[in-house]
């Protein structure tokens, strides 16, 4: 089975169909992403689909496969372009997008490590004002 993301305004996952494996082969029985794009079309009268592949996630196949545009496409996500990837939406104006691992990141990174003790009481929260994780009490 493929799986490909309807894609509505500035490129937003709107839908997330699935399509069996006959219906995305050409001519000589290979799966291919635009035949499966055009099924689709034809049967939905929806011109925007981009193909995405249930076993990525960040930028990894969970399979060990080679990764499909970053990420599993959920309803919500977007569909950027220029690098091909599905991302979340921007959690904070000063992130960035790691694009290798197809996720936004803090302009310093990820949160310190929190000890197998302190995940039980406490957790790191961003904060955008002063730039910084805070621990916090959960």
């Amino acid at each position: 089975m493929a799986h490909y993301a309807k894609l509505g305004a500035n490129n937003k996952v709107i839908a997330v169909h699935v399509v069996a494996d006959t219906d995305c082969q050409n001519a000589d029985g290979i799966e291919d992403e635009e035949v499966g794009r055009q099924f689709l079309e034809r049967i939905h009268s929806w011109p925007l689909w981009k193909k995405t592949s249930y076993n990525t996630l960040g930028g990894q196949h969970n399979a060990g496969g080679t990764p499909l545009r970053g990420n599993y496409a959920g309803i919500g996500m977007t569909y950027d372009e220029d690098n091909d990837i599905f991302i979340s939406k921007k959690p904070y104006a000063s992130w960035v997008l790691n694009v290798a691992e197809a996720r936004w990141q803090s302009p310093i990174g990820d949160a310190p490590a929190l000890s197998e003790e302190e995940k039980e009481t406490h957790m790191y929260e961003w904060n955008e004002s002063t730039g910084a994780w805070d621990k916090v009490a959960r």
